[in-house]
């Protein structure tokens, strides 16, 4: 069983859509260690709503802070210190979909970020999204990850915009999963319809 580990080029890139997709294509569990943030609509229960399938299990945030912000600074706020040594990913026997928050060096606290979640043996798949400084921000993650060492893999969301897209593949020559476009919305059959595309290149 593999572990997936998402992230993005930044914030509302559209991480949380794609951890769903991933999650509805591998019938696979679901972790989200850090939310920070909207407590009754938080990323988990968004997942939760769009998954068809009776297989996957959404597992508790080991953290879960109140406001929208980095978790370094919503954890103080909170008073809460986030611990590294106290964010283990959950037992199970199937895939697990790991969402993280915000880009990979976001701070969780004073000394640690986003990319120290990220174990060796993870399929790390980054979320881009065409916007003006898109390409600096895909390739500076794109390339951190691959000098770590980590199997990268990435998705496109938003409206194409192939020059960007371009580029950003013959730089890295990373695996391209897919595309989510510009949708009026979301829910469980769009999502499905997006998992079956997607799952022979996962």
């Amino acid at each position: 069983m593999n572990t997936y580990f998402i992230t993005g080029i930044g914030t509302d890139v559209g991480k949380t859509v794609a951890s769903a997709i991933l999650t509805e294509a591998l019938e696979a569990d679901y972790w989200k260690p850090i939310q920070a943030g909207e407590l009754e609509h938080c990323d988990t229960k968004k997942v939760q709503s769009y998954v068809s399938n009776s297989k996957s299990h959404f597992h508790k945030n080991t953290y879960a802070l109140h406001t929208p912000m980095s978790p370094h600074a919503a954890a103080d706020i909170d008073g809460v210190s986030i611990q590294l040594k106290n964010i283990k990913p959950p037992q199970t026997d199937n895939h697990l979909v790991i969402e993280g928050a915000g880009g990979l060096l976001v701070p969780i606290n004073h000394s640690n970020t986003i990319l120290d979640l990220i174990k060796p043996n993870y399929k790390v798949i980054v979320v881009s999204r065409h916007y003006l400084g898109s390409i600096n921000h895909s390739l500076l993650t794109i390339n951190l990850l691959l000098e770590k060492g980590f199997d990268v893999s990435v998705i496109f969301s938003g409206n194409e915009h192939k020059t960007t897209e371009d580029i950003i593949i013959k730089m890295t020559k990373v695996n391209v999963i897919g595309r989510i476009n510009e949708e009026p919305y979301f829910d469980k059959n769009v999502v499905k319809a997006y998992a079956e595309t997607f799952k022979d290149k996962l």
